[in-house]
């Protein structure tokens, strides 16, 4: 059964057996006969009417998004001025019948009317808002639910795209051309993979890093590299001093490095550059990478995965605060620009 079913079953099945019930305490008295009936019938499709009315205005008004402080005092008038309408419309039907006392009970039952219908407003309002919040909590239990779903698929996809096994592969060739040819430098090259290794591991444990950190990693990370492309592959970097104290997503620079790498500088003959510049703005860490090469139209799957990735990992962390892009800057170079604001969103699954 579809919500709108239920509220239109909730709201006649209410009403008619506020006015049955009505009825009973007349009939036991024996005042009950058919003008009253018919009054009561009015009373009941008023009830329908103008509770249903008072539902959109609960709606329109974005009454449903207030939280119980600010409502209280809307909800009480809102009843109080519904409840009058209902009495002065009932009060319309019954003159119609015959069926009102004198002035003086008139006013009496006016007030005590508007009164007992403020009261099943009221309860009317309670059930509505009830079910409206016990209805937002379920939501807001699965979607914590699939929130943390996607958590663990995106950490997943993480480390698939942090342990690439074509760099290590080619990382440890490089490694063993050195053994005969150059001992103390293939000693350094195996401690620099042994730290990217390591450290690897370790940052899976955590959300964010310090810049200062991730900037050890990338370091070890172009020392291999220079290994495998020698004059083929510069190095320039210019680092801001307090990027440093910035919190960052473990091994996601290194990734738009090793892209840089991959895509651009690997495809040609003569190498090229790659420039790492970090600024402070606005109290936000933009990191640019810019290295030589064209941006080729190619397919997502070519080599967006760990773009994908990446993208995916700052919606979590950072919401819509943090942007990644990448270009031609010129027709020389391809541009990738990181910007990382100071505060990270904490999502904890089990807080339902």
């Amino acid at each position: 059964m579809n919500k709108k079913n239920l509220y239109w079953i909730c709201q006649i099945g209410g009403w008619l057996f506020f006015v049955l019930l009505n009825s009973l305490f007349l009939q036991l008295n024996n005042a009950f006969n058919t003008k009253i009936a018919i009054g009561h019938f009015s009373m009941f499709v008023l009830g329908v009417t103008i509770s249903h009315a008072y539902r959109t205005l609960i709606v329109k008004a974005g009454w449903l998004k207030l939280k119980i402080l600010p409502l209280i005092p809307r909800v009480i008038v809102a009843t109080i001025v519904f409840a009058t309408i209902i009495e002065y419309l009932q009060f319309i039907v019954e003159s119609q019948l015959g069926i009102q006392g004198d002035k003086h009970q008139n006013t009496i039952n006016t007030i005590i009317n508007i009164l007992n219908f403020s009261f099943v407003l009221f309860f009317w309002s309670l059930i509505y808002f009830l079910v409206h919040y016990i209805e937002n909590y379920k939501k807001a239990e699965i979607e914590n639910l699939k929130w943390s779903a996607s958590i663990h698929e995106i950490e997943l996809n993480k480390l698939k795209s942090q342990l690439n096994p074509h760099f290590m592969f080619n990382a440890m060739n490089s490694i063993r051309a050195l053994v005969d040819e150059n001992p103390t430098k293939s000693k350094e090259a195996i401690t620099q993979l042994s730290n990217i290794l390591r450290n690897t591991l370790q940052m899976g444990k955590n959300k964010v890093i310090s810049f200062d950190e991730e900037l050890k990693v990338i370091n070890d990370y172009l020392a291999l590299e220079t290994i495998r492309y020698e004059e083929r592959l510069k190095v320039s970097m210019n680092i801001h001093p307090d990027s440093k104290s910035f919190q960052v997503p473990p091994l996601m620079v290194q990734t738009l490095v090793e892209n840089a790498i991959k895509h651009g500088i690997s495809k040609l003959t003569k190498g090229g550059l790659i420039a790492i510049t970090t600024t402070i703005q606005n109290e936000n860490l933009i990191i640019q990478i810019k290295n030589s090469g064209q941006l080729a139209t190619q397919s997502e799957s070519d080599s967006g995965f760990g773009i994908k990735n990446t993208l995916q990992r700052l919606q979590l962390l950072y919401g819509k605060d943090a942007s990644l892009s990448i270009k031609n800057f010129d027709s020389e170079f391809v541009v990738t620009e990181l910007i990382i604001p100071k505060n990270v969103i904490t999502y904890e699954s089990d807080n339902h």
